[in-house]
């Protein structure tokens, strides 16, 4: 097990806060842009948001169980109220000024307040799964599991809040289609490359905050 402590560990909050506000920052913005993938439709935030799980299972395994869910905590608010801001200044790609922030943007605010329960729901079954998986021999099992669940519990939460009779009528009529393929995505992108980015991002955690040889994993 690999628990950091001290000084290290508040370098490991400070970091890990700052990731998971960015990729939610960036899933929130990238999801308002449909794609076809294989002829079904999907969104490019499909292939922005694995990274949080990824996020979550490295909080976990540097700082343990209870720090993560702070990590979770201090996150969620200001990630709401980013995510807003930057969506509604760039809604759909366009710069719309500092005036934009002057109206109240309900389509904007409707995918922030999904992805506010989205990820407070997805990231804390992530971490109660990770955490009780993490001691097995296979040390991989633990960040999959906790990735597979995770995200179909967050992908269902968010688009049926953010979706479901939304005013954008495309979103409205495709949004069940456009989960399916974004939990399916997610899930290739995580499991694909999870393993040589999860060992690359931990060892480098590591390196910066100067944890010890014999507390870096052989990851392999």
């Amino acid at each position: 097990m690999l628990i950091l402590s001290g000084p290290r560990q508040h370098v490991a909050v400070v970091t890990l806060i700052a990731f998971h506000i960015f990729i939610v920052i960036a899933s929130n913005f990238l999801v308002q842009f449909p794609i076809q993938l294989f002829g079904w439709q999907t969104t490019w935030g499909a292939f922005s948001f694995p990274f949080i799980f990824l996020a979550t299972d490295l909080t976990v395994r540097l700082l343990g169980k209870q720090p993560a869910r702070r990590v979770i905590a201090y996150v969620m608010l200001p990630a709401l109220l980013a995510s807003y801001i930057v969506s509604v200044l760039f809604q759909e790609g366009a710069f719309h000024g500092a005036g934009a922030l002057l109206v109240l943007n309900t389509f904007v605010l409707r995918i922030s307040l999904a992805s506010f329960a989205a990820y407070a729901v997805g990231q804390l079954v992530d971490i109660q799964v990770f955490d009780r998986l993490r001691q097995l021999k296979q040390w991989w099992i633990a960040p999959a599991a906790s990735t597979v669940l995770g995200n179909l519990l967050d992908t269902a939460v968010f688009f049926s809040i953010a979706f479901w009779y939304s005013s954008n009528a495309f979103m409205a009529e495709h949004w069940v289609e456009i989960a399916a393929v974004d939990y399916v995505v997610k899930i290739l992108i995580s499991l694909l490359l999870f393993v040589p980015l999860y060992g690359l991002l931990l060892n480098i955690l590591l390196r910066f905050m100067g944890a010890p040889a014999e507390a870096k994993p052989a990851v392999s």
